[in-house]
């Protein structure tokens, strides 16, 4: 699996200042977390609470771009580009993370570096989800289901292409919440896709602090992030 390089993991919760407070008091505990696994993948990780502060190149040079962010991320028109460049270049691969997919709404194509666009969390619960790829490198722990506690996200404007690794079961959500919405492909929590020749994993688990305590938590991110960076076809 190709290392070397450096994470750049990106904490902000717009219009917050700093991303590690706030909204996400897991965010401090993440970054140990995703700083571990990095580093088993043999990268070196950068945690930036706002993209404001980044010196200008930095985003080119990031073999990974993770994202643990909501609101209106004030990316610089440069660092879009760039971003956007490097993953259909395949210099750059993408690590969604929890409430990433919650953000920049402002720039249509953040869409597709992401995958979905979120759609509110009616449900906060314990759920069994169907693990629909075991043999992918983000799921080769688990067995056919996993059961974890946590926000259950629902989403608008999936990508086609998106290949969903982790679904919640219909059955085990309350559809008549408030906010709550049935759509077409369901309740995906986690899937991945090629973005030009980049790579692009989401995980949209990840909000309470015991999730990243978790080893089967942990191996989950470290397989998405393996094959983020060229493991599996």
């Amino acid at each position: 699996m190709p290392g070397d390089g450096t994470l750049l993991y990106v904490t902000q919760c717009a219009p917050y200042r700093t991303g590690m407070a706030g909204v996400h008091g897991v965010l401090p505990q993440s970054a140990i977390g995703v700083g571990e696994v990095a580093s088993a993948a043999g990268l070196d990780t950068r945690v930036v609470d706002d993209v404001r502060d980044l010196e200008a190149g930095a985003v080119a040079a990031a073999r990974v771009v993770a994202l643990f962010t909501i609101g209106e991320t004030p990316w610089r028109d440069d660092q879009r580009g760039e971003l956007l460049d490097g993953v259909r270049a395949g210099r750059t691969s993408i690590l969604a993370i929890h409430a990433a997919t919650d953000s920049c709404y402002g720039w249509d194509d953040y869409r597709l570096l992401v995958g979905a666009r979120f759609d509110g969390h009616p449900w906060t619960q314990e759920v069994e989800l169907d693990v629909v790829e075991p043999s992918h490198p983000a799921l080769r722990h688990l067995g056919p289901t996993w059961t974890i506690r946590d926000e259950v996200y629902q989403f608008r404007d999936l990508r086609p292409d998106a290949r969903v690794l982790l679904r919640v079961p219909e059955h085990q959500l309350d559809l008549s919440v408030a906010g709550a919405k049935r759509p077409e492909f369901g309740f995906p929590l986690s899937w991945c896709f090629t973005e030009g020749a980049g790579r692009v994993f989401s995980t949209t688990l990840g909000h309470f602090p015991h999730a990243w305590e978790l080893p089967g938590y942990l191996d989950h991110l470290a397989g998405g992030l393996a094959w983020a960076l060229g493991d599996g076809d």
